[in-house]
């Protein structure tokens, strides 16, 4: 048995950069909504990594107590 050269670690979903399909998929909306948040600067902060647009989890958990709505219980 080998033993593996460099240690993998475990990245959990706060780790995780999230792509425009995982979000819209995560929070259940369609990709569209994802694309006008970001027309219209709305939503989750986002990250250039490239050319492609990532969302890191905190900040979606961040954002999603903003949209909290106060007269839910």
């Amino acid at each position: 048995m080998t033993a593996n050269p460099t240690p993998r670690r475990d990245h959990g979903r706060g780790d995780r950069l999230l792509s425009i399909p995982e979000l819209a998929d995560y929070l259940g909306v369609p990709i569209a909504t994802i694309y006008q948040w970001r027309h219209h600067r709305q939503g989750p902060a986002s990250y250039r990594v490239g050319r492609h647009v990532r969302y890191r989890a905190e900040d979606i958990e961040h954002w999603l107590q903003t949209q909290r709505d106060p007269h839910a219980r």
